[in-house]
């Protein structure tokens, strides 16, 4: 089992490292919400500890992102919060399961293998991005209320630029994922320019944006 844990309290987290070691499970580390969110988007993870009070970005909000992002890792928040509001804004954002600070190591334990075996076989089906939506039953992408028209190709860069954002997609992983080893030198180039024509062009703000001499990635560009 390889676990998330974002949590400020680096005692705390010493601590259950250590425990959680003797079970061979592997932890990675994060100690605010920026650099959390950052590691569970561009990692996969059997479930994620996430505390409520964080630096820079909250708990609360760190999940809610990774809901909007299809990110379907269970996740377990653990915090010194006990009110009733604070539970149920926890799982109005998605999270998974609630265990209040000071608990018992065991109870982490015996909850961290129940998420992970309830989680088994079940997938997003909703990528959020803004106002940017993927149905992936469907294979169907939306801006706001507006069904965008997308050929195979289009869908297909849509897709993977969705599943890595934010982080930036070369131009090799893209022609690679798109069209493996049957590419011609413009192909990208177009593709990308017709996306644009229907996920960008007709509504207030770009998301698809260019990373001179690396790739693209799919997310909003914020005015400095």
């Amino acid at each position: 089992m390889i676990v998330l844990m974002i949590e400020d309290d680096k005692v705390l987290a010493s601590a259950l490292s250590d425990y959680l070691a003797l079970d061979d499970i592997e932890l990675d580390y994060a100690y605010n919400g920026e650099s959390g969110l950052k590691l569970a988007t561009e990692n996969a993870y059997d479930v994620i500890l996430l505390d409520i009070m964080l630096p820079k970005l909250n708990g609360f909000s760190v999940c809610k992102a990774l809901r909007e992002r299809g990110i379907s890792t269970p996740v377990l928040m653990m915090t010194a919060r006990d009110s009733l509001d604070d539970k149920l804004e926890g799982f109005n954002v998605g999270t998974d399961d609630y265990i209040t600070k000071p608990f018992a190591m065991a109870e982490l334990y015996a909850r961290l293998h129940a998420l992970v075996k309830r989680s088994k076989g079940k997938v997003a089906t909703r990528i959020q991005i803004e106002d940017l939506t993927l149905d992936l039953d469907n294979h169907q992408a939306y801006r706001g209320d507006t069904s965008l028209i997308l050929s195979p190709q289009s869908w297909k860069i849509l897709l993977v630029l969705a599943q890595r954002s934010p982080a930036v997609v070369t131009r090799e992983e893209l022609e690679q994922e798109v069209w493996g080893d049957e590419i011609s030198t413009n192909n990208l180039k177009v593709q990308i320019h017709k996306l644009r024509q229907s996920v960008d062009k007709p509504f207030a703000f770009s998301l698809i944006q260019s990373v001179p001499k690396v790739g693209f990635v799919l997310r909003r560009e914020h005015s400095c």
